[in-house]
């Protein structure tokens, strides 16, 4: 079997698998793995219990026994990934969890690539990922002023970007939640921005929304929040007739109750009556003026924050315009 450096490993297309624990797993992995877990939680855990208690070989005894019953099951698993016969496979640290599937995997007639270091050195190579330096641009603007869309538009007229939102599943405020599957652990949220920057290598420039050092909880890498203070900002600029438009649209399929949650945790911010008159509006299906109420409080945080910032930045004109049209403009930007 073939032991390979990070780079390698991810530049091959064959079927990942991860077979740490599914506690492992859940915590952080490669994207696009699939996890066959050598050992449940329980038994990994038995495991490290009798490795520190008995040793090496009592330990290595304990896993044969537990992994022995199971071998013609995860035999027909792997197969059921590696389709077209060929399999990249990973473990903490490259050791024997992945050694001994891959022993598996070649004895079933499929071609086995173990990643050097395991996911130890995966997580090291995206750490120091972070602390290159990117051209980054950002793209600013008000709530709702329709930046995703853009950055979407960009990638799609084959710019640069990196979606941070998406990677996280928040938009970043508090209705960031609504409608989108659970965020990933901040960990997990790590490995998807490192490929995501390494499949922009070479790019230039990479736009990003300018956002806080959070995403709902996930924490952008400090390296890449210091690198997105100083790059240079675009400001999207719309009315606020077309900003309320857009935000009814991606929230108003949202099911009431959670709308008026979210405003709800705003309260503090809003003032108790401001929070109720959002409320009612919500309750009554009016959401353009609870929109209009919420949207004061978010424009007075963001003029603050950007005042916050030592640099200048350039303005574009979004009043009318599509998000196609906008990310034409931005990508034609002298310096950008």
């Amino acid at each position: 079997m073939l032991s390979i450096a990070v780079n390698a490993f991810l530049e091959n297309s064959a079927a990942l698998i991860d077979v740490r624990s599914p506690a492992e797993f859940e915590q952080g992995h490669i994207p696009g793995a699939s996890n066959l877990p050598l050992f449940s939680n329980k038994e990994r855990c038995l495991i490290g219990t009798t490795h520190k208690q008995q040793g090496s070989n009592a330990a290595t005894q304990l896993g044969l026994e537990l992994v022995g019953p199971r071998l013609a099951k995860l035999a027909e698993e792997i197969k059921g990934v590696a389709a077209e016969g060929n399999l990249r496979i990973y473990c903490w640290r490259g050791g024997m969890r992945s050694g001994s599937v891959g022993w598996l995997a070649k004895t079933i007639g499929l071609e086995v690539q173990l990643l050097d270091g395991g996911y130890k050195r995966f997580r090291n190579w995206a750490l120091a990922l972070f602390e290159q330096q990117w051209p980054l641009q950002i793209l600013g603007g008000g709530t709702g002023s329709g930046k995703t869309e853009v950055l979407q538009a960009i990638a799609q007229q084959g710019g640069a970007m990196v979606d941070l939102e998406a990677l996280a599943s928040h938009r970043g405020s508090s209705f960031g939640a609504l409608g989108l599957p659970a965020q990933p652990s901040s960990e997990h949220f790590e490995n998807c921005l490192a490929i995501c920057l390494h499949k922009q290598q070479g790019k230039s420039p990479i736009w990003l929304e300018a956002e806080s050092a959070q995403v709902g909880r996930c924490r952008i890498p400090n390296g890449i929040w210091k690198q997105m203070q100083t790059a240079p900002l675009v400001l999207l600029e719309r009315p606020k007739t077309e900003r309320i438009s857009l935000l009814v649209e991606v929230y108003g399929r949202q099911e009431i109750e959670g709308l008026m949650e979210a405003t709800q945790r705003l309260s503090r911010r809003l003032g108790p009556q401001r929070t109720a008159i959002a409320v009612a509006n919500i309750r009554d299906g009016n959401l353009e003026a609870a929109c209009a109420e919420i949207l004061d409080y978010y424009d007075r945080y963001y003029i603050k924050e950007l005042q916050k910032r030592q640099m200048g930045f350039k303005r574009i004109a979004g009043e009318g315009k599509t998000a196609e049209t906008i990310a034409e403009m931005l990508m034609q930007l002298e310096g950008a």
